[in-house]
């Protein structure tokens, strides 16, 4: 074990020559690495919300939104199913949470009504082992009256799904505007933690996750003015929407008559982009639709030239433009009052995609960069000391050999800080404490092997046994001791959240490079003296 071969040598070297490689952005400051050449590593370690500061939001999942969605996409289908079979009936509609209800006229036809409500069910699963069932339950009363409620499986499904999606979907927005190293996760059963270091425009961000973004295309209804919409003579099928953007002359937001039904929807955007237009040189915001968007949009503009569409963003109307030409090549875009910043904020949403639901900020928190400071400051002498009474410890219970596994030590934080800079992993103040359990760590396998070779030297064998025979029988032990280490990381990682998997990454990091250090950089050193200086005694 005491041989190493020249290839070997160079593969060590050339990770210690990596490690200070990608480490060594950390010891430069903003305007230093400016100057630095592209082909040199500019990353350095990522600060965590509480060593650099930045937000703190939780956010809630308004479910409730989403089982009205299902019950009123529900109520639609049983109008339209009935109405195939020419099936009379009466009050229909939505009739409570997760319920709904209708009268049927002829009780003869009541079998028959069932079987079609029965026909507007989804199939949700019934357990995490597989099965499905429908999501909805029928119960009939006197006179014809049915009552069509979701199942508890089918609302447990759908909210589950509905904050699963929403957090992809905040992903997806924070990630846009170029937020490093946020922390997204779960948190009970319908709410969101959003942990974002570093950032100081947080209003922003709210504004972003604040807008469901659900986009729409509808045409305008050239046959019924507002007047007679605000009379009550609004026909079936149109609905009234106020502007976004434009005001009356009382101050009021404007308000269109449009049809209900959707020409194009959000889910058909392939891309959005913030740009200017060429000719009044505004702030837009430029779309590009899928192949069925493309179609639908192509169709609708050539068949409806002359009238007006409405870009409707949440239930609000962005823009009503007149349809001069049709649109063909699936290339459309937004104008209105837009700034630069909301044009590229409405282009992330669009993006991103619509959430599944609107979201509440229930809590806000924001931590100042003076605490981190504070923290940082603190981890690092913490560091320092440990580090130091570590190596002084080593020198002194092993004089040479203390001596090498403390420059393996120094190799060791070195690559620790290389990983976590090109891994862009966060760094917070648990895995600062990992940091320093680490340090520690670090030397128990240069210790076992050190008592191990002491041992064969009190049995009576030559420096070369002793040190070979200490770190073959050693070696198994230490093996031991940081594979185990490194499964509780990983678990503690798999099943932790927040400070519990910042210290997980830099103790899973630093076993790994514990390992590398202990049993392979030591013993070169070792092995490198005891080549070249021959001794008769060793000076353990």
């Amino acid at each position: 074990m005491l041989y190493f071969g020249r290839w070997k040598i160079l593969w060590v070297a050339a990770v210690a020559a990596a490690g200070l490689f990608f480490a060594l952005p950390n010891l430069m400051n903003t305007q230093a690495l400016e100057w630095v050449p592209d082909w040199i590593p500019h990353q350095k370690i990522n600060l965590g919300l509480d060593l650099q500061g930045g937000s703190h939001l939780l956010l809630e999942v308004e479910t409730e939104a989403v089982v009205t969605e299902r019950m009123n996409g529900l109520v639609d289908d049983i109008r339209n199913a009935l109405r195939e079979e020419f099936i009379g009936y009466t009050g229909l509609g939505v009739s409570g949470y997760g319920e709904a209800g209708l009268t049927i006229r002829n009780p003869d036809e009541l079998a028959a009504a069932l079987e079609r409500i029965q026909g507007a069910a989804n199939l949700v699963q019934s357990s995490p082992f597989g099965g499905t069932v429908a999501d909805i339950e029928i119960d009939t009363g006197d006179g014809g009256e049915i009552t069509v409620r979701l199942t508890e499986a089918a609302i447990a499904a759908r909210v589950t799904a509905a904050v699963q999606q929403s957090i992809e979907v905040v992903r997806r927005r924070i990630d846009e505007t170029g937020t490093r190293e946020p922390s997204i996760q779960r948190q009970g059963d319908d709410r969101i933690l959003v942990q974002l270091p570093g950032v100081d425009d947080p209003d922003r961000i709210k504004r972003l996750l604040g807008q469901t973004a659900k986009l729409t295309f509808q045409m305008v209804d050239p046959d019924t003015s507002l007047a007679d919409a605000v009379a009550g003579r609004l026909p079936p099928g149109s609905i009234v929407l106020p502007s976004a953007n434009e005001v009356g002359a009382d101050g009021t937001p404007l308000r269109y008559v449009l049809r209900a039904r959707a020409i194009i929807t959000g889910e058909m955007l392939t891309d959005s982009q913030a740009t200017f237009d060429g000719q009044t040189g505004q702030p837009v915001v430029s779309l590009r639709f899928d192949a069925t968007g493309a179609r639908r949009f192509g169709e609708v503009t050539s068949e409806n030239v002359g009238r007006r569409f409405a870009i409707v963003l949440d239930n609000e109307v962005i823009s009503a433009p007149v349809i001069r030409e049709a649109i063909l090549g699936g290339v459309g875009q937004i104008s209105g009052s837009f700034t630069v910043q909301a044009a590229n904020d409405l282009a992330v949403l669009l993006r991103a995609g619509a959430l599944p639901a609107p979201l509440v900020i229930l809590e806000e928190r924001t931590v100042g960069p003076g605490l981190g400071a504070d923290s940082v400051r603190a981890g690092g002498i913490a560091s320092i000391l440990a580090f130091v009474l570590v190596m002084v410890f080593m020198l002194a219970a092993y004089g040479r050999f203390g001596l090498a596994a403390d420059a393996a030590l120094l190799i060791n934080v070195m690559l620790i800080a290389a990983a976590l800079s090109a891994l862009q992993a966060t760094l917070t103040l648990p895995g600062i404490a990992g940091i320093i359990l680490t340090i520690g760590m670090a030397v128990d396998a240069n210790v076992l092997v050190f008592e191990r070779i002491r041992e064969e030297v009190r049995s009576g064998k030559t420096p070369f046994a002793a040190v070979e025979s200490g770190y073959r029988r050693a070696m198994t032990t230490i093996i031991d001791a940081n594979v185990t280490t490194l499964i509780a990381a990983v678990i503690l990682f798999m099943l932790g959240s927040g400070p519990v998997r910042g210290f997980a990454v830099t103790l899973s990091i630093g076993v790994v490079t514990s390992m590398f250090t202990a049993i392979t950089v030591t013993r070169l050193f070792v092995a490198t003296w005891l080549t070249r200086a021959r001794p008769k005694l060793l000076p353990i």
